[in-house]
């Protein structure tokens, strides 16, 4: 038998199977909808704040904190390197969790024979916190910069720490699954809707234009 004279697939099975991939489509739609939609509100604000960043006025906000590391613990630090970028002792670690409520456990620090310092950079903010090897005294200074800057390093990833990287990944994930389905769907749907495919061909068109005439 030719393919000229095979039977016609029947409309039936035509409709079963449009049927079946709309509702797969659907449900995978909605969910990657559901998953993302709070950081799509949220990376496109951030987007909106990160291109008019110069515009928003930030005030930043330093404060200093002072303390003396404990005789016996700046003892301790006699036999630790001269110069080295290992993190503090344990026990030091504790101390400044206590005194300053920040956590260097673990953190490389940058140690020569007169001081140990350590950064402590977080969203939207700077800081660091420096122990004097011969006095034992010790100045945390932190500079925070409001909600904003806060919001901007967010959706830039810096210094958010691991757990935030990896939701950066899986939300981007949930948006191209998201934004598959639903091109999937407009392309399903395009025949009772004519302007599908010119709306979509504008939407590449625009941003194209834009980056070859106006970006050098």
């Amino acid at each position: 038998m030719t393919d000229a004279t095979a039977p016609a697939r029947p409309p039936k099975a035509l409709n079963a199977r449009r049927s079946f991939w709309l509702k797969q489509l659907h449900q995978w739609h909605w969910i990657s909808a559901a998953l993302s939609l709070i950081g799509l509100l949220l990376f496109a604000v951030t987007g909106i704040t990160l291109n008019h960043a110069a515009q928003i006025p930030a005030e930043p906000v330093t404060v200093e904190q002072t303390a003396t590391l404990p005789a016996p613990l700046l003892e301790r630090l006699e036999t630790f390197p001269a110069e080295t970028i290992d993190p503090v002792p344990e026990a030091v670690a504790r101390w400044a969790s206590d005194a300053f409520k920040v956590r260097i456990a673990g953190r490389p620090t940058e140690t020569t024979a007169d001081e140990i310092y350590v950064a402590l950079r977080e969203p939207g903010g700077d800081g660091w916190l420096t122990i004097d090897r011969a006095t034992g005294e010790a100045l945390r200074e932190r500079t925070t910069r409001g909600a904003v800057a806060w919001l901007n390093d967010l959706h830039k990833g810096r210094n958010t720490g691991p757990v935030w990287y990896w939701f950066i990944d899986v939300f981007a994930a949930a948006c191209v699954v998201f934004a598959a389905t639903g091109f999937a769907l407009t392309w399903m749907h395009a025949r009772q809707r004519p302007s599908t495919w010119p709306l979509l061909g504008l939407g590449l068109l625009i941003p194209a234009v834009i980056a070859l005439l106006f970006i050098h």
